[in-house]
């Protein structure tokens, strides 16, 4: 209970840091990592909402994955909607997130 209670104040602080700083959030610049990424044959394209969601389709099924995120400089960490985590680093450019490669979609 304490472990959850500690990662839900880490993500509304990591939420209020980017809204108050301009990195997303209400009448905030969204960080520049937010958008649609896609691996290079298109079978999984994931979204990095400015609201600090995410949502990922795995070919063609939407919303296989949803859950939060929050970055720290180029670091991601995810926290799936079902409870289980997931880190990405953003390198030239690419995401690398766990064993997938995700360009920027054009």
């Amino acid at each position: 209970m304490i472990g959850k209670t500690l990662l839900v104040l880490g993500v509304l602080t990591t939420l209020s840091a980017c809204a108050a700083d301009g990195r997303g959030g209400a009448g905030g610049k969204p960080h520049p990592h937010v958008g649609m990424w896609v691996t290079a044959d298109g079978r999984i394209r994931q979204e990095l909402r400015a609201d600090g969601r995410y949502e990922e389709e795995r070919d063609g099924r939407r919303r296989a994955y949803t859950g939060r995120y929050t970055v720290t400089g180029d670091h991601i960490d995810y926290v799936d909607d079902l409870g289980f985590t997931a880190t990405g680093d953003v390198r030239d450019g690419v995401l690398y997130h766990e064993h997938l490669v995700l360009h920027r979609e054009r």
